[in-house]
């Protein structure tokens, strides 16, 4: 079944669309958030509830869950609609192609159903700090159509590497990340020049005039040793070798860091970091890691 909006995707047979709070469905929302998630139980509250203070709605797609993280959207007030996929594909091409397919779901049915000026794609890993809604409102916003947020990796180091255990908050729980900044285009207003397009797209096509700003805390490989070995074998099992499998392979047992995955030195969030920051481009591998499959985050 295809949806109307902006794009091209399609239902399929696996797929339902759940309405969640249906009074988000009327009226008019400044910034609403879309996300893809699999099996986000364990962080998936504290996600809605910090990025749920930010925006009006939220509009997600559930992987195949097998744990509650479909009744967890479902039921949060600031979503609006969950994409519930009941078949989970595991073969490296719908790995590579899910990345850009799901986000343009999600945006092309927001389009359809909500009225809203501006988007943020958002990963359950993610922790952004600043006021995103006064942004929007806000002189600089009204010269720009998009905004790159400068993402950092938290880590675990020998003082550091107790789980994340449910109920605890995320932003803040690691006290080290690494200076490699990627600046990914995250917000950007609803223009209908924006869509996903490609193979593995984190990030929309058709976002010109854009600017940079924010800071943003990345879990992915932090949340707990359990995890970092379940991400390292879901990227060698689904993904190519040469791209992620390789990379992936080698990190195994190495889930505790001295240094950066690229041999840096390690820095508390704020100053220090930033002002040692290294901006890296955004090579595939690492720019979203959010497909793994594992019962915890990427």
């Amino acid at each position: 079944m295809r949806i109307p909006g902006f794009g091209k995707w399609h239902l399929r047979k696996s797929e339902t669309v759940v309405i969640g709070n249906k009074a988000l469905l009327s009226g008019k929302h400044d910034l609403i958030g879309i996300t893809r998630v699999r099996n986000e139980s364990l962080i998936l509250r504290d996600t809605l509830n910090y990025i749920g203070a930010q925006v009006d709605a939220i509009v997600a797609y559930d992987d195949a869950s097998t744990d509650d993280t479909l009744e967890i959207l479902r039921s949060h007030p600031k979503v609006a609609m969950v994409v519930a996929n009941a078949l989970w594909e595991s073969d490296a091409v719908a790995r590579l192609s899910a990345e850009t397919r799901h986000r343009g779901l999600l945006l092309q049915l927001a389009r359809s159903k909500l009225n809203f000026d501006w988007t943020l794609c958002f990963d359950a890993d993610e922790r952004i700090t600043g006021d995103l809604r006064g942004f929007i409102g806000s002189a600089p916003a009204s010269r720009c159509n998009g905004v790159r947020v400068r993402l950092f990796d938290a880590y675990m180091t020998a003082d550091d590497h107790a789980p994340f255990r449910q109920g605890q908050r995320l932003l803040g729980f690691r006290r080290f990340f690494g200076p490699e900044q990627r600046d990914i285009l995250m917000l950007w207003r609803n223009l209908p020049t924006v869509r996903y397009e490609g193979l593995d797209s984190r990030e929309p096509t058709g976002v010109d005039q854009v600017t940079t700003d924010f800071f943003c805390q990345h879990y992915g490989k932090a949340i707990s040793v359990e995890q970092w070995e379940e991400t390292c074998d879901y990227y060698v099992r689904h993904f190519p070798a040469e791209t992620y499998g390789q990379k992936w392979l080698a990190r195994k047992g190495h889930a505790i860091h001295a240094r950066s995955d690229f041999a840096r030195p390690l820095f508390e969030w704020g100053p220090s970091l930033f002002g040692n920051s290294v901006q890296i481009g955004p090579p595939a591998p690492e720019a979203s890691e959010d497909h793994k499959d594992g019962p915890a985050p990427n």
